[in-house]
């Protein structure tokens, strides 16, 4: 589960007990206001309701009360475009500082923006937070009000893009085919990046804005739309136009993504007919998808590639395609192709410092490996490893006492946390805790992170913890809560206790009554037919779905199915943690046609959510072992060799796909 993955909680016997600790929590604090909570709940039903006028009576009753601001908020918001500006005004003055007043503050110069109310819209644009393509492209709009066509042009970087944009920057668009801005060559250059970035509703409607003589039939294109690989094997596209060639291309793109392989076949026989820049770039669509479906010859089709533009993406495939040929002076090569901002990322220095010491540069490699090893993630400790040098995290813990705790609590905006929290208002209660730890230094966010820890909020004490940059708290960072649930249950299992607690750790941080977006139930996630395949495969007839609110339970479950997918993944860790996250038919199928270092299995998943996952995972039971005081094992060893696919079957395990990605 990713971190950003929307969330909401399940009333449960945990989640009593978790509401029980922070109403404490805030009865041993100055209270603000008196009012019944009923009426803000009231409040916030009419409010989800749209019924503005059951808002207005119970908002009087909420007067002075801790939560006010939310039912102020609320009734703006249900008739926000006939708001008052004073009135506005006088909220965002009020509560500036809140994150409610730059929500209302975004929301309303949207809507003013909508309305062309530039005067009151231009007042309030300095004082946005944060980006926000949808107002850059109505102050754009405003500038071009008073400052004529020429602002235009500042708006080419939001055409330049495969995604879709807001209609704030629809109406730029349309302008700038009115002017002449924009030319056919703009038009295909877009629709090439709609389609390689899968986006082809967005790619068809690009070329409707193209001049009638140069538009393509909708019938070619619904033809490719239909069967691509089909089409591009049969279709005689008329290769002198640019219609033409950049229909072939499109067709080439959805045709390997299919099936590069069987696409390249047809594509050997019409290539030829293109001209360089176009070969090279169909070369690129093939080589780029071949190395996204593990194809072993992908290494080999990228060289056809050489000199066509590559994108992040690309670049970064080209260097999983030369890992997972073995090539290593390849890798180098990619690696040194890419612009210097990315060959710095992490992933991208550790496998050049391996490429270095495969090609006998040991100085050199050990230069970048040094730099690595000071970092404290997957490649760090791989790093560190490579060098023999110890991965012992130091701590600088915060020394605290209940004074310092207590007037942190005693903060309005910490309030605000807990009693959210109180109401399952988790959305609300996350953007107010970021806005307490915002810009804050080591020794606030250390005392934020145990504060939260304390009332149980092990989410943000976690990701508070992780935001410190001279002094770290480890204890914080890799905290251990339900030690005896998820321990008993590791050891039960047969499993590796740091191994548990980083995967618990990375699915829910804890919250014991979490739910995914996708349904993926407490502190190991589990789908509720992969919980109902647990319980007849371990006689427990008496599970019921909220059974796994439980720690213990969901713990037990967790471990049960983890240690069944390791049994049939030849027990590495690596495979059987990609199986968790994606399915273990799916991590089955990633296994290469020869043995595959575990890192290069990790680095080539190819789900962005779970090859992040993994390594997540994995790192985390690094720190782990260390702060639960667990034998050492390797990160390589758990890594381990990944053989050839087919040596166990995953037949009769549940799908248990949550992977949010596509290959």
């Amino acid at each position: 589960m990713s971190d950003n993955i929307a969330m909401r909680i399940l009333l449960s016997s945990d989640a009593v007990v978790r509401t029980a600790l922070l109403l404490a929590a805030l009865a041993a604090t100055p209270a603000l206001s008196q009012p019944v909570d009923g009426d803000f709940l009231a409040a916030r039903d009419a409010f989800r309701a749209g019924d503005s006028a059951r808002l207005e009576r119970v908002a009087p009753r909420l007067k002075g009360y801790l939560l006010e601001p939310y039912v102020s908020y609320w009734q703006i918001r249900l008739k926000l475009d006939d708001a008052d500006p004073e009135r506005v005004r006088a909220f965002l003055t009020r509560y500036d500082g809140m994150p409610l007043a730059d929500r209302l503050r975004s929301e309303w110069m949207k809507s003013l923006g909508k309305r062309e109310q530039w005067s009151l819209f231009a007042a309030e644009y300095p004082r946005r937070a944060g980006d926000d393509t949808e107002l850059d492209c109505y102050a754009l709009q405003w500038r071009r009000a008073r400052e004529g066509d020429a602002v235009l042009d500042e708006a080419m970087p939001y055409w330049a893009s495969g995604q879709d944009q807001p209609e704030s920057c629809q109406a730029l668009f349309t302008a700038m085919l009115g002017t002449g801005r924009l030319t056919p060559q703009d038009i295909w250059t877009r629709f090439r990046l709609a389609h390689e970035a899968g986006n082809y509703r967005l790619a068809v409607r690009l070329l409707a804005e193209l001049p009638a003589v140069d538009r393509p039939a909708l019938r070619d294109l619904e033809r490719i739309d239909r069967n691509p690989a089909q089409t591009l094997a049969t279709t005689d596209f008329r290769l002198s136009s640019r219609a033409g060639r950049e229909l072939a291309l499109y067709a080439l793109d959805r045709a390997s993504r299919g099936d590069a392989g069987a696409a390249r076949e047809g594509w050997l026989k019409r290539r030829d007919r293109l001209g360089e820049a176009d070969r090279r770039y169909g070369n690129l669509l093939v080589a780029y998808n071949a190395a996204r479906q593990l194809l072993p010859l992908a290494n080999e089709w990228f060289l056809d590639a050489e000199g066509a533009p590559q994108n992040a993406e690309q670049r970064a495939w080209r260097t999983r395609a030369a890992l997972r040929a073995g090539v290593w002076a390849d890798v180098a090569r990619a690696v040194d192709a890419m612009p210097e901002a990315q060959a710095q990322e992490a992933p991208w220095r550790y496998w050049k410092a391996r490429a270095l010491a495969a090609a006998g540069q040991d100085d050199d490699a050990t230069r970048l490996f040094g730099g690595l090893a000071t970092e404290q993630h997957f490649y760090g400790l791989l790093a560190a490893e490579a060098i023999g040098a110890a991965i012992m995290p130091v701590s600088e813990p915060l020394e605290l006492d209940a004074s310092r705790l207590n007037a942190f609590g005693a903060k309005a905006a910490v309030q605000r946390v807990l009693k959210l929290t109180s109401f399952d208002l988790r959305p609300e209660a996350l953007r107010e805790w970021l806005y307490v730890v915002r810009e804050q230094a080591d020794e606030t966010l250390l005392l934020a992170a145990e504060f939260a820890r304390r009332n149980g909020l092990y989410d943000r004490s976690i990701n508070t913890a992780e935001r410190t940059q001279r002094r770290h708290d480890f204890a914080l960072r890799y905290q251990a809560p339900y030690r005896k649930e998820i321990g008993d249950a590791a050891r039960e299992a047969g499993l590796d206790e740091a191994w548990v607690f980083g995967l618990a750790r990375q699915e829910s941080r804890f919250v014991a009554d979490i739910v995914s977006s996708a349904g993926a139930i407490g502190i190991m996630q589990l789908m509720p037919p992969t919980a109902k395949w647990v319980a007849k495969k371990a006689g427990r007839p008496e599970f019921r779905p909220t059974d796994l609110d439980l720690p213990s339970v969901n713990a037990q479950f967790g471990t049960f199915y983890l240690r069944y997918v390791l049994d049939r993944l030849d027990g590495l860790p690596v495979l059987a943690t990609a199986a968790y996250n994606a399915g273990p038919r799916r991590a089955q199928n990633w296994r290469g046609t020869a043995p595959l270092e575990g890192a290069i299995y990790a680095e080539t998943i190819p789900f962005n959510e779970t090859r992040d996952y993994v390594k997540r995972v994995l790192a985390n039971a690094m720190f782990y072992q260390a702060e639960l005081g667990l034998p050492y094992v390797a990160l390589k060893q758990r890594l381990g060799m990944v053989t050839p696919d087919g040596r166990n079957s995953t037949a009769g395990l549940p799908a248990a796909d949550r992977a949010s990605d596509t290959p």
